[in-house]
């Protein structure tokens, strides 16, 4: 269960097509995300999945079985929103319950899924509370107990920490995260946030402009991004870029070097620069170096104890074997 293919999906909004012919294909019990920034078109090839929208061509198949004109309730896919979409005169017990009522379950039947999914979510002690008493977090995880529920052939999740302060946003991915591992159902999980993508995910699905750049796992877009555009997404903080005479030294349009693939010296190193702001973590520092002649900006992670301050000269040499090469087309060389 919990297969799910597309076929040269389309979808135009009047004479403007937003996901051009797409295919994919998401296997029983992955976490699949889909990551891309604002206006990639990731929500909406949620809600094509979720027949939340209709497609303009193409197919859907799910577990082998015609999907495309299904209406979404007869999907067998639960969705989770961005919002906890909640009712907030009902405790959690009935919030969690509700789908279940409204397919005329027998009620003993309704309150052992109810406890069971309390239980794999610690909201056993909220049951009787009703949202208004609960954190951002426990909502959300309401908001996931109503999925639970259903027993669905895959879960899909539109962005739902998004609402959620730093903290809780770390605690919920890890809870999810965890749940994935627990239930070995199909999740597709949309986010903006490349972090996420990179800590939850089995497979990564890359967009831009209803277009799909890459596909792979989180540590195959790491090491090997197809293009400029996933390099530049991937990885926090993100790869540095550099073109002119440099690159073409590399025989490359663009060569790409990861803040984290470059030693740091006061003394000597291929390139040179000087120290802007830096972004002290504890473990981890980020120098944000000027005047290299390379580009506007480049970005280094060195030791949380580093003894470097703003306006240091400092001398950069990057590990020439994590060096990417980039052609004229964006795309990877060799």
């Amino acid at each position: 269960m919990g297969n799910i293919t597309l076929n040269q999906i389309t979808k135009n909004f009047g004479d403007v097509q937003v996901i051009p012919p797409l295919d994919l294909q998401i296997d029983e019990g992955e976490f699949v995300v889909f990551v891309g920034p604002s206006g990639c078109g990731k929500s909406t090839l949620l809600r094509l999945i979720a027949g939340l929208e209709d497609v303009t061509s193409g197919a859907i198949q799910i577990d082998g079985r015609e999907a495309t004109e299904v209406p979404p309730a007869k999907r067998g896919l639960a969705m989770v929103f961005q919002s906890y979409a909640l009712y907030p005169h009902m405790s959690v017990r009935k919030n969690i319950a509700f789908p279940l009522r409204m397919a005329g379950l027998d009620k003993a039947v309704q309150n052992a899924k109810v406890e069971a999914a309390a239980k794999v979510l610690n909201l056993t002690d909220y049951l009787d509370r009703r949202p208004g008493q609960l954190s951002g977090g426990q909502r959300q995880r309401v908001a996931i107990g109503r999925a639970i529920v259903r027993e669905p052939a895959a879960f899909l999740f539109d962005e739902p920490l998004s609402n959620l302060d730093a903290a809780l946003r770390v605690n919920m991915r890890l809870e999810i995260s965890e749940l994935h591992n627990e239930l070995k159902t199909t999740m597709i999980y949309v986010t903006h946030d490349q972090v996420e993508a990179m800590t939850m995910a089995d497979k990564i699905v890359v967009l831009q402009a209803g277009r799909i750049e890459q596909v792979g796992s989180p540590m195959d877009l790491y090491r090997a991004p197809r293009n400029t555009f996933v390099a530049g997404f991937i990885g926090s903080p993100k790869m540095n870029l550099i073109t002119g005479p440099e690159a073409t030294k590399h025989d490359a349009t663009t060569i790409g070097i990861r803040p984290e693939h470059m030693t740091v010296s006061k003394t000597e190193g291929i390139w040179s620069g000087r120290v802007g702001v830096s972004e002290r973590l504890g473990s981890d520092t980020f120098l944000h170096v000027h005047d290299t002649g390379l580009m506007e900006v480049m970005t280094v992670r060195v030791g949380g104890e580093m003894d470097v301050h703003h306006g240091d000269t400092i001398h950069l040499s990057p590990e020439m074997d994590k060096l990417h090469r980039f052609g004229a087309d964006g795309l990877r060389l060799g």
